[in-house]
């Protein structure tokens, strides 16, 4: 037995359909409310799409046909609205093929852009707990995806995922027994949702790169002690298995958005610069641990500097307090010098460092 639940276009022609109706019904079923039946409600009505094949071609006309009536009914979008909402709270109560024609006509809806039906109101009874965890959500939802790219990209269905406030649930889709990062590419990469997996794993990376900043930012504003922060963030990147280059760039970005800069006074802005990179030196060192990263390190450096215009004047002093301070070796500062591939600012900064760079050839000679 089914929900009955019906959503009617009070017109006489079913346009596209070939049929002349008084009203063409496009959901309906066989129970007034769960648990409740009514044996004289006979068969069910010709034209719903739950009588009809599993595919968007087959359902594609309904749709379509909906599309010209709330064009020339604007107020029926609704009802429609709250039967699918119906629906979707019910999910339960259909059988497998059913809930794929729902979940196929649903993607429908909006791929066809149905002018006022809001994704929010749509969406959210998916989340109930019972759905959830019989894994009917996940079936519901990976139907939809599929349907809905074929006619949109994904940052469609990004956008559309936003309006319905959706797009940071995407976990909660599964069973608590499969959420997780790995349960969701295993089974979004099995159903040949690849491009899904990679946006989520992206997000999902620069949601554990917010959170490590937001972190460290605390942790140096509350000047605690050097070792503690080496260890958080040791095991920021033993958790969230972050790959050492961004761990560089964020540790630059927190050490100067956590200087106290004095507007335009130069002297003071210089002094304020590198006594953090002094004081923090040892938290650097730690993580620069090769020429790679020591060059990206500089790059970091190079780009504040041109974008920054209290910074412009203070690349070589930078660079010269790094290399003091064991972070940058005289190779990489020699490298980047002589091949150098970031082009901003680079001809002045270049120029800039010529002294700092003669000093350590001569030097080199010498030994």
């Amino acid at each position: 037995m089914k929900p009955l639940v019906a959503f009617k276009i009070p017109f006489q022609i079913a346009e596209g359909l070939g049929e002349s109706l008084g009203n063409l019904v496009v959901f309906t079923g066989g129970r007034t409310q769960p648990g409740t039946t009514k044996p004289e409600e006979g068969d069910r009505h010709p034209y719903s799409i739950l009588d009809y094949e599993p595919t968007r071609e087959v359902i594609l006309p309904f749709v379509l046909y909906i599309q010209k009536i709330l064009r020339r009914r604007p107020f029926l979008i609704k009802n429609l609205e709250n039967v699918m909402r119906r629906f979707l709270q019910s999910l339960e109560l259909f059988e497998d093929n059913e809930r794929k024609k729902l979940a196929i006509f649903t993607a429908l809806t909006f791929s066809q852009k149905l002018s006022g039906l809001p994704p929010e109101t749509v969406f959210q009874p998916l989340l109930k707990g019972n759905l959830v965890a019989k894994g009917l959500v996940l079936s519901f939802m990976t139907d939809f995806f599929k349907v809905y790219l074929v006619d949109n990209n994904l940052d469609d269905l990004i956008a559309l995922l936003k309006r319905g406030k959706m797009e940071d649930n995407l976990l909660e889709f599964f069973p608590s027994a499969k959420r997780s990062a790995e349960g969701f590419s295993e089974h979004f990469t099995k159903e040949g949702l690849v491009a899904l997996v990679e946006y989520n794993e992206k997000k999902m990376f620069e949601v554990k790169l917010k959170e490590m900043k937001t972190t460290l930012t605390s942790q140096i504003a509350e000047e605690r002690d050097i070792s503690e922060v080496i260890e958080t963030v040791k095991q920021s990147v033993k958790d969230a298995k972050l790959p050492d280059i961004e761990i560089v760039r964020i540790l630059w970005d927190v050490l100067m958005d956590a200087v106290q800069w004095s507007g335009k006074n130069q002297q003071q802005n210089a002094n304020a610069a590198l006594r953090q990179v002094k004081t923090w030196a040892q938290l650097l060192s730690t993580f620069c641990t090769n020429g790679k990263l020591e060059l990206e390190l500089i790059y970091k450096v190079q780009i504040q500097c041109y974008e920054d215009a209290k910074l412009m004047k203070l690349f070589p002093e930078i660079v010269r307090s790094l290399y003091d301070q064991d972070v940058l070796a005289e190779d990489t500062i020699l490298l980047w010098f002589r091949k150098g591939v970031n082009p901003k600012g680079r001809q002045t900064f270049v120029k800039a460092l010529e002294p700092f760079v003669k000093w350590l050839e001569e030097a080199e000679e010498e030994e």
